[in-house]
């Protein structure tokens, strides 16, 4: 790829996101806690982040204004199901407070809800109440993790635990490594560092020029080298990532590679196709590649549409 490759159209960009939003939809039941799930208790973090993911993707395409009438009632209507239905207006988060305090997923997830305009105010007294504990700045955590706390304090009000700038300074990303050294766990730290940095792509000026500069230069290299080892799902956040840079380059031939992976269904693959089997073992494979595909398609058809 070069500087002069071609810019994908936004019908394109749009038609990614639009086919995702309908698959997570038509797939919402599946996002749902099991009973079992809530009397044990086990991994009901771990359960809980894909709800707040969708959250996060509603919020993502509110804010950039790209959904069309239809696109944008059905996400509303997602949204309100999630916050309803799936978190009991928020009693599941409040109950995972209760059980693990120091857990800082409750928070995380409600901020995209706080932002939204939905409430917990009993949710939001104990957050605070281990907000001002000695303990909750001292949790062990990687600096990228710690952004994301910083930014959930950020969105609810509260005073921040950590220095974001020295957040900034100690992940892997602020010391512009070697570029060959960026394998498989590394990426999805570098994309979510510059998530948690630039607040899901809405303060892009947030990245520092020097890496800025640095992941425009060596972005274009990983970008094809994942698009060739078909990993779909990183491909996507390493898409994200190009729309946070000051001047995206919204690759055609990439982006046509990423749709053209994409499912009938809207589904996008994890890695290579989509997988059969039971359709709850395939939900649980393809609804983060999924997810990913909503989000950098708002914030690419945003970005078209803002340089046209």
């Amino acid at each position: 790829m070069t500087a002069t490759t071609a810019t994908a159209p936004p019908a394109l960009l749009h038609g990614v996101g639009d086919r995702a939003l309908m698959w997570l939809d038509n797939h919402r039941e599946h996002f749902r806690l099991t009973p079992e799930d809530r009397a044990t208790g086990r991994g009901v973090a771990e359960r809980l982040k894909p709800i707040g993911e969708l959250a996060l993707n509603m919020r993502v395409l509110f804010r950039e204004g790209v959904a069309g009438s239809r696109q944008h009632a059905r996400a509303g209507q997602l949204l309100d199901f999630t916050w309803r239905e799936l978190l009991d207006g928020g009693n599941v988060l409040a109950a995972l407070q209760h059980d693990e305090p120091f857990s800082p997923v409750p928070l995380e997830i409600y901020s995209t809800f706080h932002e939204l305009g939905f409430r917990h105010p009993a949710l939001e007294s104990a957050v605070d109440v281990c907000h001002h504990t000695r303990t909750w700045p001292a949790l062990d955590m990687v600096p990228n993790r710690r952004l994301s706390v910083l930014g959930a304090e950020r969105r609810i009000g509260l005073p921040p635990s950590a220095d974001f700038a020295e957040a900034v300074n100690g992940t892997w990303l602020s010391r512009l490594p070697e570029p060959w050294t960026v394998q498989y766990h590394i990426a999805y730290d570098i994309t979510h560092t510059v998530f948690h940095l630039t607040d899901w792509g809405a303060a892009p000026d947030r990245i520092p020029p020097e890496t800025a500069d640095y992941l425009a230069l060596y972005l274009p290299a990983w970008l094809e080298d994942w698009a060739d080892l078909e990993h779909w799902d990183l491909l996507g956040e390493l898409l994200v990532v190009d729309t946070c840079l000051p001047r995206p380059a919204l690759d055609a031939q990439v982006w046509e590679r990423y749709a053209a992976a994409q499912s009938e269904t809207g589904a996008m693959p994890l890695q290579h196709g989509m997988p059969d089997g039971d359709p709850d073992d395939v939900f649980d494979t393809v609804h983060h590649p999924t997810l990913v595909a909503a989000f950098a398609s708002a914030m690419a058809t945003s970005r078209a549409m803002s340089a046209t």
